[in-house]
């Protein structure tokens, strides 16, 4: 036995760990951790791959749009038609709508700079390629672990990473393990791979403890929020892609809407709201909620009927604010360095050409006998290879509108857009996005309250009705994985200075701020078994003081096809 330091805060004492060795340690069996798997075997079959899922199954936490550019895939698995890839709605139709209270306004498809184009992109279900994906992985010899949460770190004796804890079950409430208790395994690599999504909990620790984030500009957030709908086929448009912005965030919040018809009848509603938002009364979740009341979306959702629902925040920084993506013994893969084209809505392309680059400058490493070092071959490559050439002619568009708002922002960055694609180089140079998210929340007395209509049961639904359409389960004796650094700061601080947003940031439910009838005070509560794993509330709380860290694998929400 021996002493480990918990996140509760408290000495405890687990079990020896068993190890297991392999080449490439790969957290996270998404878009990018899939393609670095399959192209690490891909260029040399005897490299031992293993990939750690968190979710039930490869899929369960995967939360996207989806329009995909299949640039990566192109590269990765040319002949991915042939294979059986399940992507099969080509685009065949573009809008951009500015919405009024009432009415709309088409936005020309010749005003808009052509990277926006979703020509030659397709209508899909990520979490549906990422199945298949890992089929293809499996099939090369990749050894792939769902159900299995990486809860720590583990670092050689020069400090590097040399693995991560996975498959830690049954610590019950107080942190300690129970009678079930099972102390994982150590899986040590000679590099570790994080590609865990947006605010990843490992991801977040190795860039704190490296300094990787030292010359980069601060992380900028988005919570998206995703429906699918299955309407009557008389409302249905095959291929019809729509994105909206105004209505109902207005002109003083960043964001806006998806509405995406694929297959089978069913179409894909979100929305995303940008977590620089001020007012600390908005509540996306409300504002996602009365969206779909708009004359323009009501009428195609009328008559059908909401399947599924979930919530995942997108990273929105851009070029500049992706930090240094190598550390001694792996790298940041994804939207765990922060990938996102924010302007196209369009992140999985990069996620894969990063898992790409990773795996190149991996086996490039492993054939000259190295080990626990940096791979430069792959920051650079992200720096100047596709990814870069993606995303640099749209860094503006985010810290414009956090500075200007949507409106004005957006109509600036796209005269910046247009010069880059023209002439390659943006005339308004590099602008920075100031405050972190946190930091941009305003105080509640100056911003007024949002009265929010009631939800109707038909169009619009309360979160917690939505969240049962997540399938989210948590054991109940595990601990909460949603830490406070100060308990008395929601109800001694965040409440008489902001109204205590928790209540309304989370789209899930899980904060409350309640009566309690025994001590006559108020209290907050944390609903930890509602967690769809956004990683809102590690972003957005005024006070930094929600830590998010990963539950028990398989955990979480169980998506059938977001």
């Amino acid at each position: 036995m021996v002493e480990e330091q918990t996140d509760h805060s408290q000495t405890i004492e687990t079990p020896d760990r068993e190890e297991m060795d392999f080449d490439v340690v790969i957290v996270g069996a998404g878009p990018a951790g899939l393609s670095a798997a399959i192209r690490l075997k891909q260029l040399d079959s005897n490299i031992n791959v293993v990939v750690l899922e968190k979710g039930s199954e490869v899929g369960a936490h995967i939360l996207s749009g989806c329009v995909l550019d299949p640039v990566g895939l192109d590269q990765l698995i040319p002949e991915w038609r042939d294979k059986g890839a399940p992507i099969k709605t080509p685009v065949e139709q573009d809008r951009f709508l500015m919405l009024g209270p009432a009415g709309s306004l088409r936005i020309p498809n010749f005003l808009m700079p052509p990277l926006m184009s979703n020509h030659g992109a397709y209508i899909c279900s990520m979490g549906n390629v990422c199945r298949w994906m890992a089929e293809q992985a499996e099939d090369l010899g990749v050894e792939i672990f769902p159900s299995m949460a990486c809860s720590e770190l583990v670092y050689g004796e020069s400090g590097e990473v040399v693995g991560v804890v996975a498959g830690e079950f049954g610590r019950v409430r107080n942190g300690k393990p129970g009678p079930n208790y099972e102390p994982g395994m150590i899986l040590k690599g000679k590099y570790v791979f994080l590609s865990e999504g947006a605010r990843g909990s490992l991801s977040k620790q190795v860039i704190a403890n490296y300094g990787l984030d030292d010359d980069c500009d601060v992380p900028k957030f988005g919570l998206g929020m995703k429906e699918i709908w299955e309407v009557k086929p008389e409302n249905h448009r095959l291929g019809q892609v729509t994105h909206t912005m105004g209505w109902p965030l207005g002109y003083k919040a960043g964001g806006g809407s998806f509405m995406y018809h694929l297959e089978d009848n069913q179409v894909y509603v979100g929305y995303i709201v940008d977590l620089s938002y001020k007012n600390p009364h908005l509540s996306p979740y409300h504002e996602f909620q009365r969206w779909k009341h708009h004359p323009e979306i009501a009428p195609v959702l009328e008559g059908g009927k909401r399947i599924a629902y979930g919530a995942r925040v997108v990273t929105k920084g851009g070029f500049q604010s992706i930090p240094k993506a190598v550390f001694p013994g792996g790298a940041l893969l994804g939207c765990s360095a922060g990938l996102v084209n924010l302007p196209r809505i369009k992140g999985n392309h990069n996620a894969m050409l990063s898992g790409i680059a990773a795996a190149q400058a991996a086996v490039d490493a492993l054939s000259n006998k190295r080990s626990g070092d940096e791979l430069g071959l792959y920051d650079e490559a992200l720096r100047t290879g596709p990814i870069a050439k993606d995303l640099k002619p749209v860094r503006n568009v985010a810290p414009l509108t956090g500075w200007l708002g949507p409106l004005a922002g957006l109509t600036l960055g796209g005269f910046d857009m247009w010069v880059a694609n023209l002439i390659k180089w943006n005339p308004l140079g590099t602008i920075s996005h100031g405050k972190t998210d946190a930091e941009a929340t305003g105080h509640a007395k100056d911003y007024a309250q949002i009265d929010y209509p009631k939800p109707d049961g038909v169009l619009s639904f309360d979160r917690l009705t939505n969240v049962s359409f997540s399938a989210t389960n948590h054991g109940e004796e595990q601990p909460s994985h949603l830490l406070l650094s100060d308990p008395a700061i929601p109800i001694s601080y965040n409440l008489p200075q902001f109204d205590e947003p928790a209540q309304r940031y989370c789209p899930a439910g899980v904060y409350e701020v309640i009566d309690d009838e025994t001590t006559g005070q108020k209290r907050f509560q944390i609903n930890s078994q509602n967690c769809v794993h956004c990683k809102t509330c590690d972003i957005k709380d005024p006070s930094a003081n929600i830590t998010w860290v990963t539950p028990e694998g398989g955990g979480g929400p169980n998506y059938p096809n977001m």
